[in-house]
């Protein structure tokens, strides 16, 4: 499995499909790239990301030709009694994406979000297990 992903920023004045205000447009969109752990061994592989604030209603899990992508917004709450003086990022929004082997079985993948923290877990495929070979004597 390689990361491919690099955090990224979006121009949202540039994107054809979303119409702002003119004091909207400089307005820049960060996607941040979660922190992630990946743990391989002779079963699968488990992925472990940090997606704070997340839901599952706003996290996009993807596999396409052994690209596995993960998309996600998450949600601030700011009370409407505070008024906000700073926020570097309003909406954060995460992104990335990763190549997996072919030994590993994509259409098998149990997926699970739990207090910010995305759960992957990919089996390998039966083939691509290890096994153990019988050695016979004469």
């Amino acid at each position: 499995m390689n990361d491919t992903t690099q955090v990224t920023s979006h121009d949202a004045a540039q994107a054809p499909d979303q119409v702002t205000a003119p004091a909207e447009q400089a307005v820049r969109r960060v996607t941040l790239t979660p922190a992630v752990d990946i743990v391989e061994n002779s079963q699968g592989i488990t992925l472990w990301a940090d997606l704070p604030g997340v839901s599952r209603e706003k996290l996009d899990v993807k596999v396409h030709d052994s690209r596995l992508f993960i998309e996600a917004e998450a949600d601030v709450p700011v009370q409407a009694s505070l008024r906000v003086h700073h926020s570097e990022i309003r909406t954060p929004r995460f992104a990335r994406a990763f190549t997996v082997s072919e030994d590993f079985d994509t259409t098998k993948i149990d997926a699970n979000l739990q207090n910010g923290v995305l759960r992957l877990s990919i089996l390998r495929r039966e083939e691509a297990r290890p096994r153990r070979i019988e050695v016979r004597a004469h």
